[in-house]
């Protein structure tokens, strides 16, 4: 569950990564529009890596939710 989310997150960081150092290093050398379009990418990726690493997947366990009646603070 854990590890699943944290895979997701570095390999989208590692895309961005690859991304401005790609556009920076290499595609500018050819093409200044590509580079300017491969670093718009990679500024969106961050956020959507953040919200994909918080998703919660069908057998998370989330923070709030209790496993059965009795299990809630209210309930003691």
């Amino acid at each position: 569950m854990y590890e699943r989310r944290r895979r997701r997150y570095f390999t989208l960081m590692a895309v961005c990564l690859l991304l401005f150092v790609g556009a920076g290093a290499v595609v500018r050398l050819w093409s200044v529009p590509l580079a300017i379009a491969m670093c718009v990418v990679a500024a969106v990726i961050p956020p959507l890596a953040a919200v994909t690493a918080n998703r919660r997947d069908p057998d998370d366990r989330w923070w709030d939710e209790r496993d059965g009646p009795g299990d809630g603070p209210r309930d003691r």
